[in-house]
């Protein structure tokens, strides 16, 4: 089996952090450093919109499961939620004190994880555009987020050497794991308790949670 290039899609001024595709796989959203979002049709290799509004380098972006949201996060230190159907931008999500690095979206769609420089994760009410709880417990960066297919959990990757298990409606760490070097990555698989996650020295880590309740 071999990859074949289709298409390479220009469109961005400088580097690409950052790609989602939408659910029904007929569109992608690329995420720049050139501040921007590019909307991508995929049957035809065409850009649809430029998403503008963030003042720096966007981070990250999720497309909600509807395929007609996505939400951004930049090093503006804030997040966007857009409506792709018009490229235009629904609300500005702020109360990070740093760059936002990462961002996940709950299998619901109503709700968002965002991870951040400033050492906290903040889950975010997307209906409302409002802030419903700041996840403390990390004591560096926060690189990566993943949220559990059943939307009560998520799982956190850290400079500070740990991934930890949030439970998502009361804020509290479940458990915690320590590795040799800082978490870059992490992604929970479909069954929910199998965790893989990757560090900066080159390791991927492959978990299992066990003895959670519920």
């Amino acid at each position: 089996m071999a990859i074949a290039p289709r298409e390479a899609m220009g469109g961005h001024s400088n580097r690409v952090e950052a790609v989602a595709i939408a659910p029904d796989g007929k569109r992608a959203v690329s995420a720049s450093s050139d501040k921007t979002l590019k909307l991508w049709d995929l049957e035809t290799g065409t850009e649809l919109a430029t998403l503008t509004g963030h003042s720096w380098s966007v981070n990250a972006v999720a497309i909600a499961p509807d395929g007609f949201r996505a939400v951004s996060a930049s090093m503006d230190k804030t997040l966007k939620l857009w409506y792709l159907a018009t490229g235009t931008e629904l609300a500005t999500l702020t109360g990070h004190s740093r760059g936002v690095n990462a961002v996940a979206i709950a299998p619901d769609g109503k709700r968002a994880v965002s991870a951040s420089m400033d050492k906290t994760l903040k889950l975010w009410d997307l209906e409302r555009a409002t802030e419903l709880a700041t996840l403390r417990g990390h004591s560096w960066s926060v690189n990566a987020v993943a949220i559990a297919p059943d939307g009560k959990r998520a799982v956190s990757a850290s400079d500070d050497k740990t991934l930890k298990l949030w439970d998502l409606e009361t804020g509290e760490v479940l458990a915690t794991f320590t590795g040799e070097g800082a978490m870059e990555s992490c992604a929970i698989a479909p069954d929910g308790v199998t965790v893989v996650a990757g560090d900066k020295s080159g390791r991927v880590h492959f978990l299992r949670l066990e003895g959670l309740r519920g």
